[in-house]
């Protein structure tokens, strides 16, 4: 999901010096030929061939005087175009249209295990949130061969980097702030904020020297309000295609709210969007409002203040944003292309200018929208648009020798079909919200349910990717149960239950343990999750209502349940990613340090704290978010003490790489004789098997585990540990032993 940005952070100031989901659809299925055509031809290429290219280089100055927009200037008009990402895009196209270099890479399916070989382990970084020295910026400190030493010791094999391009909007030469923590990009120039391209070009060759990825940012969903968006309300050339944006008829004015000065558009309300649907101008109500607030987003629909165009007409338009308002949403099916263009134009950017090895496709479930029956929502979620549009984006990364993820946050049917086509891999949004349930109730059943749910459908965990905290932190995501399977029964606590039922109950019962006056430090985001770290929804769990006050033996056992839900997710098929707050166990900031970011109900900033990997002696701080406490420390201390996270976490990463559990396929989430117990069984490349379990409980537990999978006589031993724990018996079953909140990771060695 998309974030919201600090207001702060971006004072109005010139632009740098810059370089030139509605139910299921039925699918086919597509099976990958048995030798590929980089199998038979390129049998022992080590790396993947990469295009290179680059933006033209001449440099351009902005106006620093700035001043408003004039559509009757011809040098602003060609300004806006220099500035523009479709100019841009049209550029790196012609470097690399007709050259051999693009058609060395297979592209045509998806490949998760390829992607799981170049980086399986990733560290996922939040700019405005990572401690940089005085005069450092993001980016170099993102190089920092002692960070990347330290990555190398944990085993972390790839950072991503979060959005760092230019984002926010123009007001006439002036930039004016994100919205949206520069989710709302409209440059593919790098924020100076954050550091330069040549920084970024050092960071991708920084990792490449301790074989490590970094994985840029593309949002194909929506662009802020930069050169693009105001060409084309100026009606320039084919912009308007761009975006889903209609032009209102002046006699039809009077149906559009006015724009409150200092404002250059305003949302629509109910009302209004009906009439312009039944008028024939938009197609209405979407399938549901994300960041609905009464009073500032009713709908997804914007009108913009009358704009005079290049040909000295002046228009209203009425635009669509599935986000903010400063988010216009891009149109994939208009007869220009101009999106697509756009699109495509930043990937290419980031693989083959700037170095990075794989793209995160952000807000990309999003990207066809289509008028419904009268009186019905518009389909807009799980539509067919979006996953052709998908399969162009990730086919081009794969072709430009990269790989691609997409943060998909629709029904498990939308992440299959998706799948199977579209990027390489998809993130875990269902078994998220899951296995905190899991550790809040010390029941499992719901995890289970989401497991076993996926594997029924297809849908492989290697494909997934597993994460602990992330700049959104506990989005609950239930929308696979909450909408295509409302109505679906499913078996819960020994009864059939809607699905809708079911997903409120999992949503009621994580607001209830994990906020409130039980954790006053966490606090609800809108409808849709709860601002936490994964060191708070702990400290709720353990009953901790101070957080101020954690003891040193509380510290101890919140890391010892944070190395449990790392075990849950690192011991599985699929990516595992961690962040910042996760290494340094960041709790979340007093609510007063940030109450300007709050107030209009964007809790989450309460979880993005300042944190300090590197142990820096003169940190920065300016337009950086305030410290939170951490209660690890820096990794440097972490790595020099044998009982700290890093170090307990360091031993759980070399069991997943030694025996390849990233790449294994998952074979049975068996019944368990304690409901606060989870088994997780998996086969290797090499056709051994391997079990996770785990004990989401503070109790002991014992009992027996049985699947068929398990040949009798098979030999148990500890990968931790190397003991031998016993054998499997006749009937698929052996004994198991868990103390509170720990886990196991087991061999199973069949008989001779």
């Amino acid at each position: 999901m998309s974030t919201g940005e600090h207001p702060a952070l971006h004072l109005e100031r010139d632009l740098p010096v810059s370089e030139d989901d509605p139910g299921e659809q039925p699918t086919q299925e597509h099976q990958a030929p048995e030798i590929t055509f980089d199998e038979k031809f390129y049998p022992a290429r080590p790396k993947r061939f990469r295009p290179s290219a680059r933006r033209s280089l001449r440099r351009r100055l902005a106006d620093r005087l700035g001043g408003e927009e004039m559509a009757d200037s011809r040098e602003y008009v060609e300004w806006l175009v220099e500035e523009s990402m479709l100019h841009d895009a049209n550029r790196l196209a012609t470097q690399l249209s007709g050259t051999g270099s693009m058609w060395q890479n297979p592209f045509a399916h998806p490949d998760p295990r390829a992607a799981l070989e170049r980086a399986s382990v990733w560290f996922t970084a939040y700019p405005l949130s990572f401690v940089t020295r005085q005069g450092e910026s993001y980016l170099a400190a993102l190089a920092d061969r002692g960070l990347w030493e330290a990555f190398r010791r944990i085993g972390i094999d790839a950072v991503h980097t979060g959005p760092v391009k230019l984002a926010g909007g123009l007001n006439g030469r002036r930039l004016t702030p994100s919205v949206d923590g520069h989710f709302d990009r409209i440059s593919m120039n790098v924020d100076p904020e954050f550091g330069t391209e040549e920084e970024f070009r050092t960071l991708c060759a920084t990792a490449a020297e301790y074989e490590g990825t970094v994985i840029d940012d593309i949002v194909p969903g929506h662009t802020g309000k930069g050169a693009d968006f105001r060409l084309a309300e100026m009606g320039y050339q084919d912009y308007p295609g761009i975006y889903h944006m209609v032009a209102v008829a002046p006699e039809d004015w009077d149906l559009l709210p006015d724009v409150p000065e200092g404002r250059d558009s305003v949302n629509l309300d109910a009302e209004t969007e009906a009439v312009l649907e039944r008028r024939g101008y938009i197609i209405g109500r979407l399938q549901r409002v994300i960041f609905y607030e009464p009073g500032i987003k009713e709908t997804n629909w914007s009108a913009t203040r009358p704009v005079l165009g290049v040909d000295g007409v002046e228009r209203r338009w009425v635009y669509l944003h599935y986000f903010k308002e400063g988010q216009p949403s891009i149109n994939w099916l208009d007869p220009s292309f101009s999106g697509m263009r756009l699109v495509i134009g930043d990937a290419l950017h980031a693989l083959a200018d700037l170095g990075a090895g794989g793209l995160r496709l952000d807000a990309n479930g999003f990207l066809g929208a289509e008028k419904s029956a009268e009186e019905e929502p518009a389909w807009s979620e799980g539509h067919p648009l979006s996953e052709a549009a998908n399969h162009f984006i990730a086919s081009m990364i794969r072709k430009m020798g990269g790989f691609s993820f997409q943060e998909l946050n629709l029904s498990m049917d939308d992440i299959k079909v998706m799948g199977e086509s579209g990027a390489d891999l998809s993130y875990d949004f269902v078994n998220r919200p899951a296995y905190h349930h899991a550790l809040v109730t010390e029941d499992t059943e719901f995890l289970r349910l989401t497991l076993r749910t996926a594997m029924e459908m297809g849908i492989d965990p290697a494909s997934l990717v597993h994460a602990m905290q992330n700049h959104d932190e506990l989005t609950h995501e239930l929308v696979h149960f909450s909408t295509v399977h409302r109505d679906q029964l499913f078996e819960w606590h020994g009864e059939e239950t809607r699905g809708e039922d079911l997903a409120e109950e999992v949503r009621q019962t994580l607001n209830a343990r994990l906020t409130g006056v039980r954790a006053p430090y966490n606090r609800t985001f809108t409808t849709n999750g709860i601002a936490c770290t994964t060191a708070t929804v702990i400290a709720a769990t353990l009953g901790i209502r101070d957080i101020a006050l954690i003891t040193p033996e509380e510290r101890d056992r919140i890391k010892d349940v944070h190395l449990l839900l790392v075990m849950f997710n690192a011991l599985q098929p699929g990516v595992f990613a961690l962040s910042g707050w996760d290494l340094s166990g960041m709790l979340t900031v007093d609510a007063a340090s940030v109450a300007d970011l709050i107030a209009d109900g964007d809790t989450r900033w309460l979880n993005r704290g300042a944190h300090d990997l590197r142990g820096v002696p003169d940190p920065s701080t300016e337009g950086r978010m305030p410290a939170g406490r951490s209660l690890y420390g820096a990794l440097p201390e972490q790595l020099a003490d044998p009982k700290s996270f890093a170090s307990g976490l360091r031993k759980i990463l070399e069991v997943r790489g030694e025996h390849g559990i990233a790449t294994a396929k998952q074979i049975d989430i068996p019944d368990v004789s304690n409901k606060a117990e989870l088994v997780m069984v998996h086969e290797l490349t090499d056709g051994q098997l391997q079990i996770t379990a785990l004990n989401f409980s503070a109790e002991e537990i014992a009992g027996s585990v049985r699947s068929e999978h398990l040949p009798g006589g098979s030999v148990l031993t500890d990968m931790f540990t190397g003991e031998e724990l016993g054998t499997v018996d006749d009937l698929h079953t052996f004994s198991l032993t868990l103390c509170g909140y720990s886990g196991r990771s087991l061999l199973v060695t069949p008989p001779e």
